[in-house]
Protein backbone atom coordinates (compact mmCIF):
# COMPACT_ATOMS: atom_id res chain seq x y z
CA UNK A 1 0.00 0.00 0.00
CA UNK A 2 1.53 3.49 -1.04
CA UNK A 3 0.80 6.04 1.70
CA UNK A 4 1.44 9.66 1.58
CA UNK A 5 1.88 11.70 4.69
CA UNK A 6 0.74 15.24 4.48
CA UNK A 7 1.56 17.82 7.14
CA UNK A 8 2.56 21.75 7.44
CA UNK A 9 2.91 22.52 11.15
CA UNK A 10 4.62 21.52 14.20
CA UNK A 11 1.06 19.74 16.08
CA UNK A 12 0.57 17.88 12.78
CA UNK A 13 4.85 16.64 12.84
CA UNK A 14 4.08 15.71 16.29
CA UNK A 15 1.33 13.92 15.82
CA UNK A 16 2.26 12.35 12.65
CA UNK A 17 6.13 11.24 14.22
CA UNK A 18 4.82 8.20 16.38
CA UNK A 19 2.61 7.03 13.39
CA UNK A 20 5.77 7.61 10.80
CA UNK A 21 8.67 5.56 13.12
CA UNK A 22 6.50 2.47 13.37
CA UNK A 23 5.60 2.46 9.61
CA UNK A 24 8.87 2.90 8.63
CA UNK A 25 9.57 -0.51 9.72
CA UNK A 26 6.48 -1.82 8.19
CA UNK A 27 7.61 -3.92 4.56
CA UNK A 28 3.76 -3.59 4.08
CA UNK A 29 3.63 0.03 3.11
CA UNK A 30 5.51 2.36 0.73
CA UNK A 31 5.10 5.63 2.78
CA UNK A 32 6.36 8.84 1.67
CA UNK A 33 6.11 12.26 3.41
CA UNK A 34 5.68 15.55 1.95
CA UNK A 35 5.66 18.95 4.47
CA UNK A 36 3.65 21.80 2.92
CA UNK A 37 6.06 24.27 5.16
CA UNK A 38 3.04 26.10 6.10
CA UNK A 39 5.21 26.15 9.48
CA UNK A 40 8.96 26.35 8.73
CA UNK A 41 11.36 26.41 11.42
CA UNK A 42 9.14 25.20 14.21
CA UNK A 43 8.24 22.16 11.82
CA UNK A 44 11.47 21.12 11.60
CA UNK A 45 13.07 21.15 14.98
CA UNK A 46 10.46 17.92 15.44
CA UNK A 47 11.11 16.68 11.94
CA UNK A 48 14.85 16.48 13.17
CA UNK A 49 14.15 15.15 16.99
CA UNK A 50 12.08 12.48 15.44
CA UNK A 51 15.01 11.89 12.64
CA UNK A 52 12.01 12.23 9.92
CA UNK A 53 13.25 13.02 6.48
CA UNK A 54 10.77 14.20 4.18
CA UNK A 55 10.32 13.25 0.62
CA UNK A 56 8.56 16.37 -0.30
CA UNK A 57 8.52 19.99 0.96
CA UNK A 58 6.78 22.41 -0.44
CA UNK A 59 8.36 25.42 1.31
CA UNK A 60 5.51 27.79 1.40
CA UNK A 61 6.01 29.84 4.72
CA UNK A 62 6.79 33.51 3.77
CA UNK A 63 6.40 36.42 6.11
CA UNK A 64 2.87 37.80 6.60
CA UNK A 65 1.73 34.78 4.83
CA UNK A 66 -2.45 34.96 4.63
CA UNK A 67 -4.71 31.55 4.63
CA UNK A 68 -5.31 32.84 0.80
CA UNK A 69 -1.44 32.19 0.25
CA UNK A 70 -0.97 29.01 2.22
CA UNK A 71 -4.51 27.38 0.75
CA UNK A 72 -3.26 28.32 -3.12
CA UNK A 73 0.26 27.43 -2.72
CA UNK A 74 -0.53 24.13 -1.17
CA UNK A 75 -3.24 23.01 -4.11
CA UNK A 76 -0.98 23.51 -6.75
CA UNK A 77 2.00 22.57 -5.27
CA UNK A 78 0.34 19.18 -4.17
CA UNK A 79 -0.90 18.59 -7.70
CA UNK A 80 2.25 17.43 -9.20
CA UNK A 81 2.98 15.04 -6.38
CA UNK A 82 -0.23 13.41 -6.34
CA UNK A 83 0.11 13.01 -10.19
CA UNK A 84 3.48 11.28 -9.88
CA UNK A 85 3.32 9.26 -6.92
CA UNK A 86 -0.72 7.78 -7.21
CA UNK A 87 -0.72 6.75 -3.71
CA UNK A 88 -3.66 4.19 -2.43
CA UNK A 89 -4.25 6.82 0.92
CA UNK A 90 -3.14 9.90 1.68
CA UNK A 91 -2.97 10.77 5.48
CA UNK A 92 -3.89 14.48 7.04
CA UNK A 93 -4.16 15.19 10.31
CA UNK A 94 -6.47 17.10 11.96
CA UNK A 95 -7.47 20.77 11.25
CA UNK A 96 -4.96 23.02 9.73
CA UNK A 97 -5.33 24.65 6.14
CA UNK A 98 -2.86 22.00 5.26
CA UNK A 99 -5.40 19.07 6.53
CA UNK A 100 -7.74 20.67 4.64
CA UNK A 101 -6.01 21.49 1.28
CA UNK A 102 -4.23 17.89 1.29
CA UNK A 103 -7.50 16.20 1.53
CA UNK A 104 -8.79 18.35 -1.42
CA UNK A 105 -6.01 18.04 -3.29
CA UNK A 106 -6.40 13.98 -3.00
CA UNK A 107 -10.31 14.44 -3.77
CA UNK A 108 -9.94 15.99 -6.91
CA UNK A 109 -8.09 12.73 -7.88
CA UNK A 110 -9.75 10.64 -6.64
CA UNK A 111 -7.22 9.13 -4.26
CA UNK A 112 -8.46 7.84 -1.09
CA UNK A 113 -8.07 10.13 2.31
CA UNK A 114 -7.54 9.09 6.18
CA UNK A 115 -8.13 11.78 9.06
CA UNK A 116 -5.86 10.97 11.63
CA UNK A 117 -7.58 12.69 14.76
CA UNK A 118 -10.81 13.27 13.39
CA UNK A 119 -14.33 14.10 14.70
CA UNK A 120 -13.44 17.04 17.19
CA UNK A 121 -16.08 19.71 17.03
CA UNK A 122 -16.76 22.58 19.12
CA UNK A 123 -19.65 23.83 17.27
CA UNK A 124 -18.81 27.17 16.01
CA UNK A 125 -17.50 27.70 12.91
CA UNK A 126 -15.69 30.84 13.98
CA UNK A 127 -13.73 29.09 17.04
CA UNK A 128 -10.89 27.99 16.52
CA UNK A 129 -10.79 29.60 13.11
CA UNK A 130 -10.14 28.66 10.90
CA UNK A 131 -9.59 25.09 12.31
CA UNK A 132 -13.50 24.26 12.79
CA UNK A 133 -14.38 24.49 9.26
CA UNK A 134 -11.36 22.64 8.59
CA UNK A 135 -12.19 19.86 10.61
CA UNK A 136 -15.44 19.42 9.22
CA UNK A 137 -14.75 19.92 5.73
CA UNK A 138 -11.83 17.54 5.81
CA UNK A 139 -14.58 14.81 7.33
CA UNK A 140 -17.00 14.92 5.07
CA UNK A 141 -14.14 14.13 2.27
CA UNK A 142 -12.56 11.33 4.27
CA UNK A 143 -12.90 7.98 3.61
CA UNK A 144 -11.14 6.86 6.93
CA UNK A 145 -11.67 8.19 10.30
CA UNK A 146 -9.17 7.51 13.09
CA UNK A 147 -10.84 9.50 16.18
CA UNK A 148 -9.33 9.74 19.15
CA UNK A 149 -12.33 9.60 21.39
CA UNK A 150 -15.71 7.77 21.52
CA UNK A 151 -17.00 11.66 21.66
CA UNK A 152 -15.40 12.38 18.53
CA UNK A 153 -17.02 9.26 17.04
CA UNK A 154 -20.51 10.69 18.41
CA UNK A 155 -20.02 13.93 16.73
CA UNK A 156 -19.26 12.26 12.52
CA UNK A 157 -22.12 10.05 14.04
CA UNK A 158 -24.46 13.51 14.07
CA UNK A 159 -23.21 14.68 10.61
CA UNK A 160 -24.02 11.21 8.95
CA UNK A 161 -20.67 9.67 9.09
CA UNK A 162 -20.97 6.07 10.34
CA UNK A 163 -18.33 3.90 8.26
CA UNK A 164 -14.99 3.00 8.34
CA UNK A 165 -14.72 5.21 11.79
CA UNK A 166 -11.97 3.41 14.70
CA UNK A 167 -11.95 4.81 18.14
CA UNK A 168 -8.00 4.61 18.68
CA UNK A 169 -6.68 7.27 20.82
CA UNK A 170 -4.70 10.05 19.65
CA UNK A 171 -1.31 9.86 18.67
CA UNK A 172 -0.35 12.94 20.45
CA UNK A 173 0.10 10.22 23.38
CA UNK A 174 2.56 7.74 21.38
CA UNK A 175 4.70 11.28 20.66
CA UNK A 176 4.94 12.25 23.90
CA UNK A 177 5.98 9.08 25.90
CA UNK A 178 8.09 8.24 22.84
CA UNK A 179 9.52 11.88 23.18
CA UNK A 180 10.55 11.24 26.40
CA UNK A 181 11.97 8.08 25.92
CA UNK A 182 14.04 10.02 23.54
CA UNK A 183 15.79 12.24 25.98
CA UNK A 184 16.11 9.65 28.75
CA UNK A 185 17.68 7.81 26.70
CA UNK A 186 20.02 10.57 25.40
CA UNK A 187 20.85 11.73 29.40
CA UNK A 188 19.17 15.07 27.73
CA UNK A 189 18.74 18.18 30.63
CA UNK A 190 17.41 21.16 29.35
CA UNK A 191 17.82 23.01 33.52
CA UNK A 192 21.42 24.72 32.46
CA UNK A 193 19.66 26.92 30.05
CA UNK A 194 16.89 27.74 32.71
CA UNK A 195 18.92 29.46 35.52
CA UNK A 196 16.54 31.61 36.12
CA UNK A 197 14.33 28.96 37.32
CA UNK A 198 13.91 27.41 40.50
CA UNK A 199 12.33 23.56 39.93
CA UNK A 200 12.09 22.90 43.77
CA UNK A 201 9.13 25.63 43.95
CA UNK A 202 5.97 25.79 42.19
CA UNK A 203 5.92 26.61 38.13
CA UNK A 204 3.58 27.31 36.00
CA UNK A 205 3.88 26.79 32.48
CA UNK A 206 1.72 29.22 29.65
CA UNK A 207 0.81 28.72 26.48
CA UNK A 208 -1.48 31.18 24.78
CA UNK A 209 -1.50 32.35 21.00
CA UNK A 210 -5.50 31.80 19.04
CA UNK A 211 -6.52 34.49 17.24
CA UNK A 212 -10.12 34.34 19.14
CA UNK A 213 -8.03 35.85 22.14
CA UNK A 214 -6.37 38.94 19.90
CA UNK A 215 -6.82 42.16 21.94
CA UNK A 216 -8.62 42.44 25.24
CA UNK A 217 -8.64 38.69 25.90
CA UNK A 218 -4.87 38.76 25.84
CA UNK A 219 -4.99 41.91 28.22
CA UNK A 220 -7.00 39.85 30.55
CA UNK A 221 -4.71 36.71 30.54
CA UNK A 222 -2.05 39.10 31.40
CA UNK A 223 -4.02 40.99 34.43
CA UNK A 224 -4.75 37.53 35.92
CA UNK A 225 -1.18 36.53 35.48
CA UNK A 226 -0.11 39.68 36.95
CA UNK A 227 -2.96 39.09 40.08
CA UNK A 228 -2.13 35.48 41.02
CA UNK A 229 1.82 36.53 40.72
CA UNK A 230 0.99 39.45 43.60
CA UNK A 231 -0.93 37.12 45.81
CA UNK A 232 1.62 33.98 45.47
CA UNK A 233 5.44 35.57 45.82
CA UNK A 234 6.59 31.91 45.42
CA UNK A 235 5.43 30.65 42.23
CA UNK A 236 7.11 31.09 38.90
CA UNK A 237 5.47 31.76 35.58
CA UNK A 238 7.33 30.75 32.47
CA UNK A 239 5.42 31.98 29.26
CA UNK A 240 6.87 30.47 26.15
CA UNK A 241 5.88 33.46 23.60
CA UNK A 242 4.22 33.47 20.15
CA UNK A 243 6.10 35.66 17.51
CA UNK A 244 3.05 36.75 16.62
CA UNK A 245 3.17 40.53 17.14
CA UNK A 246 -0.55 40.56 18.42
CA UNK A 247 0.16 38.26 20.81
CA UNK A 248 4.06 39.81 21.70
CA UNK A 249 3.37 42.56 22.02
CA UNK A 250 0.25 43.04 24.60
CA UNK A 251 2.66 40.69 26.23
CA UNK A 252 5.50 42.50 26.84
CA UNK A 253 3.64 45.75 27.31
CA UNK A 254 2.34 43.88 30.15
CA UNK A 255 4.82 41.12 31.71
CA UNK A 256 7.72 42.26 30.45
CA UNK A 257 10.26 43.22 33.53
CA UNK A 258 8.27 41.32 36.37
CA UNK A 259 10.17 39.23 38.63
CA UNK A 260 9.13 36.39 38.64
CA UNK A 261 7.43 36.16 34.98
CA UNK A 262 9.92 34.72 32.36
CA UNK A 263 8.96 35.65 29.25
CA UNK A 264 11.09 33.93 26.52
CA UNK A 265 11.19 32.60 22.83
CA UNK A 266 8.77 29.69 22.26
CA UNK A 267 10.31 26.62 22.74
CA UNK A 268 10.65 23.64 20.36
CA UNK A 269 9.19 20.39 21.27
CA UNK A 270 11.83 18.46 23.17
CA UNK A 271 12.51 21.47 25.13
CA UNK A 272 8.78 21.99 25.65
CA UNK A 273 7.77 18.33 27.02
CA UNK A 274 10.60 18.66 29.53
CA UNK A 275 8.98 21.88 30.91
CA UNK A 276 5.79 20.44 31.03
CA UNK A 277 7.02 17.50 33.11
CA UNK A 278 8.69 19.59 35.38
CA UNK A 279 5.60 22.00 35.85
CA UNK A 280 3.03 22.00 38.53
CA UNK A 281 0.49 23.70 36.59
CA UNK A 282 -0.24 24.63 32.37
CA UNK A 283 -2.18 27.33 31.48
CA UNK A 284 -2.86 27.14 27.65
CA UNK A 285 -4.89 27.84 25.00
CA UNK A 286 -2.99 24.81 23.08
CA UNK A 287 -4.74 21.89 21.78
CA UNK A 288 -2.33 19.12 22.10
CA UNK A 289 -0.95 20.37 25.37
CA UNK A 290 -4.60 19.73 26.21
CA UNK A 291 -4.13 15.96 25.68
CA UNK A 292 -0.41 15.79 26.32
CA UNK A 293 -0.51 17.39 30.35
CA UNK A 294 -3.10 14.51 31.64
CA UNK A 295 -0.63 11.78 30.46
CA UNK A 296 1.89 13.44 32.75
CA UNK A 297 -0.43 14.49 35.41
CA UNK A 298 -0.88 17.94 34.95
CA UNK A 299 -3.51 19.87 35.75
CA UNK A 300 -4.25 21.77 32.71
CA UNK A 301 -6.83 25.58 32.63
CA UNK A 302 -7.69 26.22 29.16
CA UNK A 303 -7.95 29.72 28.00
CA UNK A 304 -10.51 29.45 25.29
CA UNK A 305 -14.51 30.07 25.58
CA UNK A 306 -15.14 27.19 24.14
CA UNK A 307 -12.86 23.54 23.29
CA UNK A 308 -13.06 20.96 20.96
CA UNK A 309 -11.37 18.42 23.45
CA UNK A 310 -14.15 18.08 25.87
CA UNK A 311 -13.10 14.83 27.21
CA UNK A 312 -10.41 16.27 29.39
CA UNK A 313 -12.87 18.81 30.83
CA UNK A 314 -15.48 15.46 31.23
CA UNK A 315 -12.35 13.76 32.70
CA UNK A 316 -11.57 16.32 35.39
CA UNK A 317 -8.07 16.33 33.29
CA UNK A 318 -8.88 20.57 32.15
CA UNK A 319 -11.16 23.34 33.67
CA UNK A 320 -12.48 25.77 30.44
CA UNK A 321 -11.42 29.44 32.17
CA UNK A 322 -12.45 30.78 28.95
CA UNK A 323 -9.83 34.47 28.87
CA UNK A 324 -12.15 36.38 31.86
CA UNK A 325 -9.13 37.09 34.46
CA UNK A 326 -11.87 36.54 37.47
CA UNK A 327 -12.35 33.23 36.27
CA UNK A 328 -8.65 32.58 35.51
CA UNK A 329 -7.43 33.89 39.02
CA UNK A 330 -10.06 32.00 40.96
CA UNK A 331 -9.12 28.56 39.22
CA UNK A 332 -5.43 29.16 39.27
CA UNK A 333 -5.97 29.81 42.87
CA UNK A 334 -8.10 26.44 43.40
CA UNK A 335 -5.47 24.39 42.06
CA UNK A 336 -2.08 26.60 44.32
CA UNK A 337 -4.41 26.21 47.23
CA UNK A 338 -5.26 22.22 46.37
CA UNK A 339 -8.75 23.49 47.49
CA UNK A 340 -11.34 20.69 48.13
CA UNK A 341 -8.79 18.68 46.71
CA UNK A 342 -9.09 20.37 43.56
CA UNK A 343 -5.10 20.07 42.28
CA UNK A 344 -5.57 16.01 43.63
CA UNK A 345 -8.35 15.19 41.77
CA UNK A 346 -7.37 16.63 38.00
CA UNK A 347 -4.02 15.56 38.97
CA UNK A 348 -4.84 11.90 39.31
CA UNK A 349 -7.57 12.17 36.65
CA UNK A 350 -7.30 9.54 34.09
CA UNK A 351 -6.25 10.69 31.00
CA UNK A 352 -9.06 10.04 27.96
CA UNK A 353 -6.81 10.66 24.92
CA UNK A 354 -5.21 7.55 25.30
CA UNK A 355 -2.60 4.94 26.45
CA UNK A 356 -0.06 5.54 23.60
CA UNK A 357 -0.69 2.44 21.21
CA UNK A 358 -2.83 4.93 18.82
CA UNK A 359 -0.21 4.12 16.48
CA UNK A 360 -0.04 0.24 16.34
CA UNK A 361 -3.84 0.77 16.72
CA UNK A 362 -3.97 2.87 13.08
CA UNK A 363 -1.49 0.16 11.42
CA UNK A 364 -3.32 -3.20 12.48
CA UNK A 365 -6.70 -1.53 10.79
CA UNK A 366 -4.76 -0.39 7.48
CA UNK A 367 -3.35 -4.00 7.26
CA UNK A 368 -6.88 -5.29 7.37
CA UNK A 369 -8.08 -2.47 4.83
CA UNK A 370 -5.28 -3.65 2.25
Amino acid sequence: MKLLIIMGTRPEAIKFAPLIKLLEKETAFELRVCVTGQHREMLQQVLDFFEIEPQYDLNLMKPNQTLFDVSAGALTGLEPILKSYRPDLVFVQGDTSTAFIGALAAFYLKCKIAHLEAGLRSGDKYSPFPEEANRKLVSILADYHFAPTQLAADALLKEGISENVWVVGNTVVDALLLGLENLKLRSIDYSPEFPFLNFSKPLILITAHRRESFGEPFEQICDAILEVKQKYPEVQFLYPVHFNPNVRDVVSRKLSGVPGIHLIDPLDYPRLIWMMERSAIILTDSGGIQEEAPALGKPVLVMRDVTERMEGVHAGTARLVGTNKEMIVSSLEGLLNNTDGMYDKMSKAVNPYGDGTTSRQIIDILTLLK
